[in-house]
């Protein structure tokens, strides 16, 4: 069980066709799945549109942390109902940032062997603005990467 897959979560059918993937995989290596999801940091889009800025008060950045951390783990609780893991060793990540560095640097982070991802996720108009998810990991990746659609 020395083979890390990393299998970036975030509630999409790509993601979860891309962990049943992965779990096949892992059962036939006997590897190790790490089942990774990744929240955003709040963004300035609303200033961008033209709406003025608000400040995040303390208060109002424990509350987003809050909802953050539980819809990842509904997300992943999701994930995990989705794909046969039985006798699997399973881990799972939560981390907060920008998905694509986040997923290359937990890659490094466990010394992935691989990265399986859903080649579309969850905000495809965001995708479609700033280039995909997918796209940036298959290009930086020191590991192999496998996409499924």
């Amino acid at each position: 069980m020395n083979h890390p897959i990393l299998v970036p979560v975030d509630g999409s059918g790509h993601a979860e066709k891309a962990l049943a993937v992965a779990a096949q995989l892992a059962h036939a290596s006997s590897a190790a799945l790490y089942l990774l999801h990744v929240t955003e940091p709040p963004d300035d889009i609303g200033i961008l549109a033209g709406a003025s800025g608000q400040p995040f008060t303390e208060e109002w950045r424990r509350e987003l942390a809050r909802q953050n951390e539980e819809r990842a783990r509904e997300t992943l609780d999701r994930a995990r109902r989705a794909v046969d893991l039985a006798g699997l060793k399973v881990t799972e990540l939560i981390r907060e940032g920008r998905p694509a560095d986040t997923i290359l640097r937990e890659a490094n982070e466990i010394a992935a062997d691989a990265i399986i991802m859903g080649s579309r996720g969850v905000s495809e108009l965001k995708g479609m603005l700033v280039g995909s998810v997918s796209h940036k990991v298959m290009h930086s990746a020191q590991c192999t990467v496998i996409t499924v659609t």
